[in-house]
């Protein structure tokens, strides 16, 4: 069975870019009738808040990702003191003690000399003497030991990898104070909890090189990897400083429906062209991650207003009859309400100006040449309620008062109704007003 997970870390909300790999997973998951589950890398204790764990899953339910099953990183805990122990006991893990100083000025001499900045292993000359006395002055944190090989596999995306174990530094899997790092943990979970397929960003690339490696010595699958391209500005500037500004719940905030998020994120920095879908299942049935490419992927957020627009435009009255009602709309012109609306607004909220504007009128708007004119064509207007000939009825007796028409007739009166220059038809809107024009605002 396939099984594919997507694991946040409980530091922060969720942005565009960490929709993507969830994207990803899950819909592999659900087209093959797999498993996604939601794991929660949470073993920075520090960092790590249940306001964002309650955020991760406030967002994935509204995008309708459902996971089958959830788990947390910091409940496992004596379960990777137990893999550490059999990783030590295999020769694998390894006790080091300099400090970040250190470190960095041997990386400086390494790159002076030519040589790419990899960690020299220098500890595993210690004896136990050396080690108790290091031991005394500060924490010793441990290192996998990998094995100086090339670590190949064939990616989802970017195709045949080969990366030389020997031009990457053994990596630090459990820090000074004992906390369990990203590397080694997931690398126990996704062994333990038989994952499959994991899809997430390109910048972990050398992380899975050396998670393969990882994976084998504890005796597990290697699952399939596949690395998707990182979003940028639609510049090409890095987006990583904007992602603050680009989370889901501000995006939902401001009235980004979910399905023109889905369906951007699904296609975007694929051959395949970026659709409005109604459904998941519909985004399922065509996503294939051989689509995809490995160059970096411009996202622009304004490309989800007209995705946005596209949806809501297209819900029938069922839809949106609870909102309508919410509003105060009357039952008995909410469905011919919402068709005069729904054609003049981007995000569904938008509909609340329009009905502020027949239920309460609008400020009219009128030039001062026009103002003689408008005054002379109120007069005219009875009061409501109005019908589907009430438009034609007016404008036509304003055009025998007054001679004007076209453009000339037409346009001021309709500023002075609805106090816009553009909007829906007006013999449409007007058996929806519920106020003399002109007398309210």
């Amino acid at each position: 069975m396939t099984v594919t997970r997507f694991a946040p870390s409980p530091t922060g909300y969720l942005h565009i870019g960490n929709l993507r790999t969830a994207l990803f997973n899950y819909l592999i998951a659900r087209k093959s009738g797999g498993e996604f589950i939601l794991r929660l890398d949470d073993t920075d204790q520090e960092r790590s808040k249940q306001e964002y764990v309650d955020g991760i899953k406030t967002d994935l339910e509204w995008l309708g990702l459902t996971w089958d099953r959830v788990e947390r990183q910091s409940e496992r805990l004596d379960r990777y003191a137990e893999m550490a122990d059999q990783l030590r006991a295999a020769g694998r893990f390894y006790e080091c003690f300099e400090s970040p100083t250190e470190l960095d000025l041997k990386r400086k001499k390494q790159l002076n000399m030519g040589k790419p900045p990899v960690y020299d292993r220098a500890a595993m000359a210690l004896d136990d003497a050396a080690r108790e006395k290091l031991r005394a002055d500060r924490a010793g944190y441990w290192r996998f030991q990998l094995d100086l090989e090339r670590i190949e596999w064939t990616d989802g995306i970017l195709g045949d990898i080969s990366i030389d174990a020997a031009s990457v530094s053994d990596p630090v899997l459990i820090r000074g104070d004992g906390q369990v790092l990203y590397t080694f943990a997931s690398s126990v979970d996704d062994m333990d909890m038989g994952v499959t397929n994991i899809v997430r960003g390109g910048d972990h690339v050398t992380n899975t090189a050396t998670q393969i490696q990882i994976i084998r010595a504890m005796g597990g699958r290697v699952p399939d990897f596949a690395h998707h391209s990182l979003l940028t500005g639609p510049h090409g500037e890095a987006l990583s400083k904007r992602l603050g500004t680009l989370s889901l719940r501000d995006l939902r905030a401001q009235g980004v429906e979910r399905m023109a998020l889905l369906s951007l994120m699904a296609r975007l920095g694929s051959s395949q062209p970026v659709e409005l879908r109604a459904t998941l299942d519909e985004i399922a049935e065509g996503f294939d991650l051989s689509q995809f490419g490995s160059a970096p992927t411009k996202f622009d957020a304004e490309d989800l207003w007209p995705l946005t627009r596209g949806h809501v435009q297209g819900l029938p009255f069922a839809a949106v009859a609870g909102k309508l009602a919410a509003l105060g709309v009357p039952d008995s012109i909410a469905p011919a309400f919402w068709e005069v609306a729904r054609e003049n607004i981007t995000r569904l909220d938008d509909v609340d100006q329009w009905w502020s504007l027949c239920r309460d009128g609008a400020v009219p708007m009128v030039a001062p040449e026009d103002a003689d004119f408008v005054a002379e064509a109120f007069k005219l207007l009875p009061p409501p309620p109005y019908g589907a000939t009430s438009w034609s009825d007016w404008t036509g007796a304003v055009k025998a008062a007054t001679g004007r028409k076209g453009k000339g007739l037409f346009m001021p009166l309709r500023k002075a109704v609805t106090g816009l220059d553009h909007g829906p038809d007006m013999a449409s809107l007007m058996p929806l007003l519920q106020k003399t024009p002109g007398q309210s605002g």
